[in-house]
Parts: C-alpha cells; sequence; structure tokens
C-alpha cells in the first residue's frame, strides 16, 4: 500500500530540511583547527618578532646617540675608557670614525670581546633544527631577508653604508644583518660632536631570536595537543561515519541477495546528520520495496484468481458445446461464452492499466487545472452517451476556482470510477450529488448516492484490488473490481487522498477526493 500523503511530506520535509549537525561542518572543522591555530601562530611569531627588533631599533639608536653625547668632546683615553666600559656592560661593540672615515678605536681591539657570534657548525643538532625552523617561519610568513653580517677587511668607514649615511645626513642611522648563525646584528652609527666624526655600535640580539624560539615552542606545543585531539575526534567521527555505512552497507547486501525478510534497517532515529537522513531513507525504501513485492505478489494471486473463474467458465461452454443439438441451449452456451470472454478482456484491460498508472504519473508532468470544470465536463459527457442509466448527477461547488495540480486524464478516470460506483449502488431514478469545496489548502470533491451505503468495517476494504461487494440486481461480472483501488492509485500520486466519509444527508455512501490546492 502506498505512503500515506502526511507521510510523504514528512519524508519530503525530512530529507530536504538542512541537518542539525552536518558532517561536512564537523569533518571539516576538526581538520581545519589545527591548521588554523599553525597559521596563527605563525602570524603571531612574525608579528611578535618584528615588535621586539623595533624595540630593539629604539634602543639601538638611544644608546648610539647617548654614547656619541658621551665621547663628544672627550680626551682619546676617556673616550677608548669609555668605549670598554660601555661595550662591557652593554654586550656591544663600540667602533669611532674620524672626519676622514679612518678607524679610530675599537672597543674590542681596546679590550677582549664581550660577545662572539655563535658557531653553527659545532653547533648541537637543536641548534640547527632551531636555525632550519626559523628559515621555514620566514618562508611561509613571506618575512623579508636580511644580509649577511661580516667583518670587512676595509677597517675604514666606507665599508658600513649607515656610517656613511650618518655622515652624509647628521642623523643616527639603524641597519638589520644576520649572523652565521641566524640571529639578528643590529647596528646603529651616530655622529659625534660637530667635527664630522662618527660612532658605530654593534650588538647581536640572541635575546631576539631566543624569546621567537621560546614562543615558538610553546606555539608547538599547543599545535601538537591540537592535532592530537584532532587526530582523536577525527578517528571518533570517522567511527561514527564508517560503522553505521558498513552496518546499513551489509543490510543492503542482505537486501539485494533476496533475504530482505530478515533484515531489519536500522532508522538511526537520534541522528539529525546526514547518516541518520542516509538511513531513515534506506529503511523507508526497504520498507516501500517489501510493500512494493507484497502487493506485486497480492496482485499475481488475485489476477490468477479473478482469470481463472471465467476461464473455467468458458472451457466447460466450449467442451459443452458440441456435445448439444438443441438451439436454445447452445445459444445459451453461446451467450455464456461470449459473457466469459467480455468479462476476461475487461479484466485484462483493467489490470494492465491498473499495473501501468504508477509508472507512468511517476514521469507525467502536471499542470494547473479546475477541478470543478473537469468534473463537470466529465459529468456532461456521461449524460451525453446516457451512462448515468437515469440516475441524476448534480454538482455543488463553490463560486471560486478550484485550481489543483495534476494529470487532466488521470483525474478524469478518478470522476469516472467514483460516478461508475455511485450509479452501480444508487437506486433506479435515484440522486447522485457531487459537493465541490475548498476546506484549507485542499479541494474536495465529496460523490454522495442514495444506495445501501458503506458499512464502518468495509470502508477501507472497498479500496482493495478486486473487492467484489456489487449490488445483488448487478450482473455478475460487469465490473472487474479495480475501479476504487485505480482510483486510489491515482488520487495518492498526486499527494491527496481518497476515502469514505459519514454521508451528509445520514443515507447512502460518500467517497471523498481530496487533492493540495494549487
Amino acid at each position: 500500500m502506498a505512503d500515506s500523503p502526511g507521510e510523504q511530506g514528512w519524508r519530503r520535509r525530512l530529507l530536504t530540511r538542512p541537518p542539525g549537525s552536518s558532517l561536512t561542518t564537523r569533518i571539516l572543522a576538526l581538520n581545519l583547527l589545527p591548521l588554523l591555530l599553525l597559521a596563527g601562530s605563525l602570524l603571531f611569531l612574525d608579528s611578535y618578532r618584528r615588535q621586539l627588533l623595533d624595540e630593539r631599533f629604539k634602543l639601538a639608536r638611544i644608546e648610539a646617540q647617548i654614547t656619541a653625547e658621551a665621547l663628544a668632546g672627550a680626551s682619546r683615553a676617556r673616550q677608548n675608557a669609555l668605549l670598554i666600559q660601555i661595550g662591557k656592560e652593554q654586550r656591544m661593540r663600540l667602533r669611532i670614525y674620524d672626519a676622514n672615515g679612518q678607524l679610530q678605536a675599537d672597543s674590542f681591539a681596546l679590550a677582549p670581546p664581550s660577545f662572539t657570534f655563535g658557531d653553527p657548525v659545532a653547533a648541537p643538532w637543536p641548534q640547527d633544527f632551531a636555525r632550519w625552523l626559523d628559515r621555514v617561519v620566514d618562508f611561509v610568513v613571506g618575512s623579508p631577508s636580511a644580509p649577511d653580517y661580516f667583518e670587512p677587511a676595509d677597517l675604514s668607514a666606507n665599508a658600513w653604508p649607515e656610517v656613511l649615511r650618518t655622515r652624509d645626513q647628521g642623523l643616527t642611522q639603524i641597519e638589520l644583518r644576520v649572523a652565521p648563525d641566524r640571529t639578528p646584528v643590529i647596528t646603529a652609527a651616530a655622529p659625534v660632536g660637530l667635527h664630522g666624526a662618527s660612532l658605530l655600535t654593534t650588538r647581536n640580539a640572541t635575546d631576539v631570536t631566543q624569546a621567537v624560539r621560546d614562543a615558538r615552542t610553546s606555539m608547538l606545543a599547543v599545535f601538537a595537543v591540537a592535532m592530537t585531539l584532532s587526530i582523536i575526534l577525527s578517528l571518533y567521527l570517522a567511527r561514527t561515519i564508517i560503522d553505521p555505512l558498513r552496518r546499513l552497507g551489509r543490510a543492503a547486501v542482505r537486501v539485494r541477495a533476496g533475504r530482505e525478510r530478515e533484515v531489519e534497517v536500522p532508522r538511526m532515529a537520534e541522528r539529525r546528520d546526514e547518516i541518520g537522513v542516509l538511513a531513515r531513507a534506506v529503511s523507508d525504501m526497504t520498507n516501500a520495496l517489501r510493500q512494493r513485492i507484497d502487493s506485486v505478489e497480492m496482485f499475481a494471486a488475485d489476477v490468477a484468481h479473478e482469470i481463472k473463474n471465467p476461464l473455467a467458465s468458458l472451457r466447460s461452454a466450449l467442451e459443452f458445446l458440441p456435445r448439444v443439438d438443441d438451439p436454445d441451449l447452445r445459444a445459451q452456451l453461446m451467450d455464456v461464452a461470449t459473457h466469459d470472454v467480455r468479462r476476461i478482456d475487461r479484466l485484462v484491460t483493467e489490470i494492465a492499466e491498473a499495473s501501468r498508472i504508477d509508472a507512468e504519473l511517476s514521469r507525467a508532468t502536471f499542470e494547473v487545472l479546475d477541478l470543478g470544470t473537469l468534473v463537470e465536463n466529465v459529468a456532461r459527457a456521461r449524460a451525453n452517451r446516457a451512462q448515468d442509466a437515469g440516475r441524476e448527477v448534480v454538482i455543488e461547488r463553490d463560486s471560486r476556482a478550484l485550481l489543483i495540480s495534476g494529470v487532466p486524464i488521470r483525474l478524469e478516470r478518478v470522476i469516472e470510477n467514483l460516478l461508475d460506483n455511485a450509479v452501480s449502488f444508487s437506486p433506479p431514478g435515484g440522486r447522485i450529488t457531487v459537493s465541490l469545496t475548498h476546506d484549507g489548502d485542499q479541494v474536495r470533491a465529496a460523490i454522495s448516492d442514495q444506495g445501501p451505503g458503506i458499512p464502518e468495517h468495509l470502508r477501507e476494504k472497498v479500496f482493495d484490488r478486486f473487492h467484489s461487494e456489487r449490488p445483488v440486481a448487478e450482473d455478475f461480472g460487469n465490473h472487474s473490481g479495480l475501479g476504487l483501488a485505480i482510483a486510489r492509485t491515482i488520487a495518492e500520486a498526486h499527494f491527496g487522498t481518497l476515502t469514505v466519509e459519514d454521508p451528509p444527508t445520514g443515507e447512502g455512501a460518500c467517497l471523498v477526493l481530496a487533492l493540495p490546492a494549487a
């Protein structure tokens, strides 16, 4: 039996409604989280390093200017003493150049060096790895590379561009270079006095590199934790996807193998994501398949039973016909045979139509039409063909249009079948009323007769195929028992219903066709 319109609507909403928690969103979130953390940490590190370097530049400028002021006007001995003291305390190298650019004093020549550059060759492997990470981070964030620092063979000021700019402009100049161990080297040149002398300070800012590397280590630890959690959650999420899919796959294989009766496809009602939608769709599909198989099997059995009776009658008539000499009896046997042939022909025609209705309607294009106009046209055509057997058909309808969406020729068949049924059960000269109304978002066609009515316990059974409750006065075999079954199939294919209701006058039967309003 086909699903009710309510069930069909519920399933359409379930399949089209956005899931409460999308698997795609969850998978992307879990996999992007570590990458976002890494990208954010790299950008933070680059910004942090720039900030530290900016602070060191300011410090170097201030130190160079203060030292230059202290050296200005001092004697040579006093200058040398200041160079040694400041270089030792501040871990810097200080050089003074005279107005001609010649080296006048060097703190590293006056006293032991206050710092030395790290040797990358002799450094342990953790330092090599740290320098490699420095290069990787610089490449990823696009940080501009500073020139390498080296001690020039030329001892004059010409080897230092910052000193030359200071002599030309009279302002403090800052330069950034990179030591062999990839640590920053900050040089600052400042004018000394008013006679053209210049001061050059050199600081190996290893603390900047160490601070950045410490921050990077912390970031990597956070990234490692996030990656670990992401892997664990991804594995968990994979299980929540793979296990249900495996269960559905095994159920589908068993259904395909023909053992669907043994399979209970899990519906996973608690899941509101795509897996839950898929599980419920597969379960509904399996149930529909079972119902379709049952329907086909029952239909085949009913067809065999219905055709067997007229065939048996026809065979008996044909077998007796050669043995009968009485003309009247032969004529009776011929009438029986002709009646059985017509009955078989009617059955085959109705069965063929019932079998192809679903397929035809699944491919049909619906159009908007007025149900009232359609009913009036059917009633007029029946009256012209005298199909109502003297019964009066009265149409009562709303004044406004009764618009629906459907296939006109199939809906005409529904109205024809309902009127045929009403004519069969109505007494001679009886009245058949077709009431067409709006009911909320539906259009209803209620067809009432003045016949014996339909008992409560038979109101669903009359829609079964080959149902054989017919009026006593009707000739046997004039109906196939498929009319109301076909009519309900067409109604449900239009997302409507066909039901039996209490007649408005309290007598007879009332069959109601309800279709969605267009």
